[in-house]
C-alpha cells in the first residue's frame, strides 16, 4: 500500500499561492492523518466518498493524490513523537489538507495537536458551516431554521495555552507582581491564565467573515462576545468589528444602529450579540442568524451547541484556514471515541462533509455539492450509523462502511 502511495505521489502536483490565492493543479496532493481511535473507520469511510465525487464530475481529469503523514498515538507508536516534524513541513509545503480525531488528554500530559497544528500554520479562522439534512433526528422542532457559519478565532484567547499551575514559584511571582503593581487580590492557590485578543487579530478574522458573507449573498454577519464583563478583550473584539466594517465595507455593509435591523437591498448587517443571549435566541430564533464571528473560546461551545440543534457534533464539518496565506486544514469535529475503534460503527459524516468543504475550498465547488446531495438522499432513505438509527423511528442501522457505500450510490443520479 505504501509503494502505491508513493507511486501515485509522483503523479501529484504541489498547490500553489500567487496573487492571494491558492493555485490548485489538476492532481493536487493533498496530505492527510487518518486519526485516533474511530479515525481509522472513518477516514476509510469518507475518502471513497470523495475520491467518487470527484470522479463523477470528471470522469478522471481531476484527481487527489493522497499523501499520508502521522500525528497523535499511531505517530507516537511509529517514531516516539506525537506531532512528527515532517508532519507539519508536509501541511507548509502542500498547503491543504485533512485529518481525523486526535487524543488529547484531560489535564496533563501533551499539549493539544489540534491546537498546535492550528498555531504552527496560523489557521486563524476555525470555520464551522452548520445546516439540518431532512430526515436527521433533532432535539429542536425546526431545526431546519439553524443555517449558520460560525467564524471562531483560532490562535488566540485562553486557548493559546499562556497558563501557570496553582502554586508554583512562578505562579507565586506573578501573583506578587499583579498585586503590587495593580493592587489585583487573586486568591494564592489559584491556577492562572492569560486571555489575549489582539486588534490584528479580530480584524482579520471578522474579514474573513464579512468576505465570506459578501461572497456567498448571506444575510449578516452577528459579532458575538461578552463585552459588557470583559471590556478590553471581548468588548474591544466588537468595537474592532465595527471599525473594520465601516472602514474597509463602507458601501457593502450596514450596522443594526444604521437600519434598526432592516437593511437595504444589496447591504449586508453587521450587529452583535452578548455570548449567553446569543445562546438562548439560537434556540428560540435561530433564523434571525447567518454569519458568526466570535473569539475562541465562544466559538467553541456555540459551534457544538448549534451543531446539536442539527443531529450532533456527528454532523458537523469544520476547516480551519489563514486566507492571508491559503494555508488550509479541514477535520471531524468530534471526539476519537476510542471505545468504538476498529468496529466500523460510527457515523463518518463529519469528516464526509468537511471533505466536501475542502472540495469547495479547492474551487472544486461541483464535488462538494454532489457529497452533500448523496448524503441528503442517504439521510431520506433512513439507512443510517447507529446514532441516528436509535432517534430515527423505522431507520435501518448500518456500518460505517455501508454508510459510505450508500452516499456513493445516491450521488451518481443527482443534477
Amino acid at each position: 500500500m505504501l509503494w502505491k502511495e508513493n507511486m501515485a505521489l509522483t503523479e501529484g502536483e504541489r498547490i500553489a499561492f500567487a496573487q492571494g490565492r491558492i493555485v490548485v493543479p489538476e492532481r493536487p496532493i493533498i496530505p492527510y492523518i487518518v486519526g485516533d481511535g474511530t479515525g481509522p473507520d472513518i477516514w476509510r469511510a469518507a475518502v471513497r466518498v470523495l475520491d467518487r465525487a470527484v470522479e463523477l464530475c470528471w470522469q478522471g481529469k481531476r484527481k487527489i493524490v493522497w499523501k499520508e503523514v502521522l500525528a497523535g498515538e499511531k505517530a507516537f507508536k511509529q517514531t516516539g513523537n506525537w506531532l512528527p516534524q515532517e508532519t507539519i513541513a508536509a501541511f507548509q509545503e502542500h498547503r491543504v489538507g485533512i485529518k481525523g480525531p486526535l487524543t488529547t488528554p484531560v489535564g496533563e500530559g501533551i499539549r493539544s495537536l489540534n491546537v498546535t497544528l492550528r498555531m504552527v500554520l496560523d489557521l486563524y479562522a476555525c470555520v464551522r458551516p452548520i445546516r439540518h439534512f431532512p430526515g436527521v433526528p433533532s432535539p429542536v422542532k425546526e431545526p431546519h431554521k439553524v443555517h449558520m457559519v460560525v467564524f471562531r478565532e483560532n490562535t488566540e484567547d485562553v486557548y493559546v495555552g499562556f497558563e501557570l499551575e496553582s502554586e508554583r514559584p512562578e505562579t507565586r511571582d506573578l501573583l506578587e507582581h499583579l498585586f503590587k503593581k495593580y493592587g489585583w487580590r487573586i486568591r494564592p492557590d489559584s491556577g492562572i491564565g492569560i486571555k489575549p485578543i489582539s486588534r490584528s487579530g479580530s480584524r482579520r478574522l471578522i474579514q474573513a467573515a464579512i468576505d465570506y458573507a459578501l461572497g456567498r449573498k448571506r444575510r449578516s454577519v452577528t459579532l458575538v462576545h461578552k463585552g459588557n464583563i470583559q471590556k478590553f478583550t471581548e468588548g474591544a473584539f466588537r468595537k474592532w468589528g465595527y471599525e473594520l466594517a465601516k472602514e474597509a465595507y463602507r458601501d457593502q455593509v450596514v450596522s443594526w444602529e444604521e437600519c434598526n435591523g432592516n437593511p437595504p437591498q444589496g447591504k449586508i448587517l453587521i450587529k452583535d450579540a452578548i455570548a449567553d443571549i446569543f445562546f438562548q435566541q439560537t434556540l428560540l430564533r435561530p433564523e434571525e442568524f447567518d454569519v458568526i464571528a466570535t473569539m475562541n473560546l465562544n466559538g467553541d461551545y456555540l459551534s457544538d451547541a448549534l451543531a446539536a440543534q442539527v443531529g450532533g457534533i456527528g454532523m458537523a464539518p469544520g476547516g480551519n484556514i489563514n486566507y492571508e496565506s491559503g494555508y488550509a486544514l479541514f477535520e471531524a469535529t468530534h471526539g476519537t471515541a476510542p471505545k468504538y475503534a476498529n468496529l466500523d460503527k460510527v457515523n463518518p459524516s463529519s469528516v464526509i462533509l468537511s471533505g466536501a468543504m475542502m472540495l469547495e475550498y479547492l474551487g472544486w465547488p461541483e464535488a462538494a455539492a454532489r457529497i452533500e446531495k448523496g448524503l441528503e438522499k442517504t439521510f431520506a432513505s433512513r439507512k443510517v450509523t447507529y446514532d441516528l438509527a436509535r432517534l430515527m423511528e423505522g431507520a435501518e442501522e448500518v456500518s460505517c462502511s455501508r454508510f459510505a457505500d450508500l452516499v456513493c450510490v445516491n450521488m451518481e443520479n443527482v443534477s
